[in-house]
């Protein structure tokens, strides 16, 4: 099977952990290839222009908020199946429910500071990629 790409984001609070060296070993650990990868301070604009798709939902003024409240690591990973890959080792949203291993498990602290995004879809993937990324910044 041919690799895909997927975007993750390292939220706030695993950058401020110091979590992003442990979370971007074990996605090498998985077998994950690190594509493009960038540190930034989200402007409240630019968490809103990313989460748009829950801008109705009552938890958005509070995901951006805490999306732009420090720095995070966005990553684009490349492998086989690597959407539902990705999905299965960041865990559950809620650490309390995630298994064993997965990266909420292991470093996140509240269904809301759940350390770490991921796309939820081929077609999400594609979209979250390039609204971090220029075609000149990721490799063939």
């Amino acid at each position: 099977m041919s690799p895909q790409r997927t975007l993750s984001i390292i939220k706030p609070d695993g950058v401020a952990q110091g979590n992003v060296g442990d979370i971007l070993k074990r996605f090498e650990e998985k077998e994950f290839q690190i594509k493009a990868l960038k540190m930034l301070l989200l402007s409240p604009q630019q968490a809103a222009g990313f989460y748009a798709v829950h801008r109705e939902r009552s938890f958005f003024p509070d995901l951006v908020r805490y999306m732009s409240s420090g720095t995070v690591v966005v990553v684009v990973l490349e492998a086989p199946e690597v959407v539902a890959r990705l999905r299965e080792l960041m865990g559950a949203t809620d650490p309390k429910q995630a298994a064993e291993g997965t990266l909420r498990r292991l470093y996140a602290t509240s269904i809301e500071k759940n350390v770490v995004h991921g796309s939820d879809s081929r077609e999400s993937a594609r979209k979250e990629i390039h609204y971090f990324f220029s075609d000149s910044e990721l490799p063939e």
